[in-house]
């Protein structure tokens, strides 16, 4: 696999509960990229990226995911995996009872990071890519729906991923909110990592045009 392709699914079947969701699926993902997906609920956009972060096994064909087989990769490899992948949710999935740097404090040390000095240092670096270097004493509950997305960014952010999977980010934001969350992870895919976007936001789409996969009757097509 070269260095640059993060993602490749060769001739793939994608499984939902038992049944093949999509077959025949071929996408190969490089470093750099901005990649929309796009189809309706239940076309399987949320399948492929639970695939990709090996939250659903494949079904048939082959699939390599920053390095990782996910035909041959062993169960206790997927936190590995999941370390050089960065999430992004619809509905921020940020702890309510903690502040902005310790809600990013909390998957730092489930993800092995030990030392304090260095901890915090990252938390200011990442905060600061995404505007929100004032907020770090903030509860999620004091901030505006845009401002929870962009430290779910961060906190995706903290380990360095090689990919960031967003699952509709801009889904629960009002549409200037919804244009400054995509801008924000066109910089980070032109920063070297990849970002797939799943969104059914035609609004963003339409604005920002960018390679796309779209989802429809089981089958994954593809336009730039």
């Amino acid at each position: 696999m070269e260095q640059s392709v993060l993602i490749k699914f060769e001739n793939a079947t994608l499984m939902q509960e038992e049944r093949p969701i999509i077959t025949g699926l071929g996408v190969e993902v490089t470093k750099g990229e901005f990649i929309y997906l796009l189809g309706k609920t239940g076309s399987g956009k949320s399948s492929f990226l639970k695939t990709v972060y090996a939250d659903l096994p494949l079904g048939m064909g082959s699939a390599k995911v920053a390095g990782y087989d996910l035909n041959t990769m062993k169960s206790k490899d997927i936190p590995y995996l999941r370390r050089k992948l960065g999430i992004v949710f619809q509905d921020f999935q940020l702890l309510g009872d903690r502040s902005v740097s310790e809600n990013l404090k909390f998957v730092m040390k489930a993800t092995g990071w030990k030392e304090e000095a260095k901890i915090n240092m990252r938390i200011n670096e990442v905060l600061n890519k995404v505007g929100l270097e004032s907020k770090e004493k903030s509860m999620p509950h004091e901030l505006s729906g845009g401002e929870q997305q962009r430290v779910s960014i961060a906190r995706a952010l903290v380990n360095e991923p090689d990919i960031i999977l967003a699952d509709e980010p801009t889904g629960n934001l009002d549409p200037e909110t919804s244009e400054e969350i995509l801008k924000l992870l066109k910089s980070i895919a032109e920063s070297g990592r990849a970002v797939l976007f799943a969104t059914h936001d035609m609004m963003v789409y339409n604005k920002y045009k960018s390679r796309t996969l779209f989802f429809e009757g089981g089958k994954v097509t593809e336009s730039n």
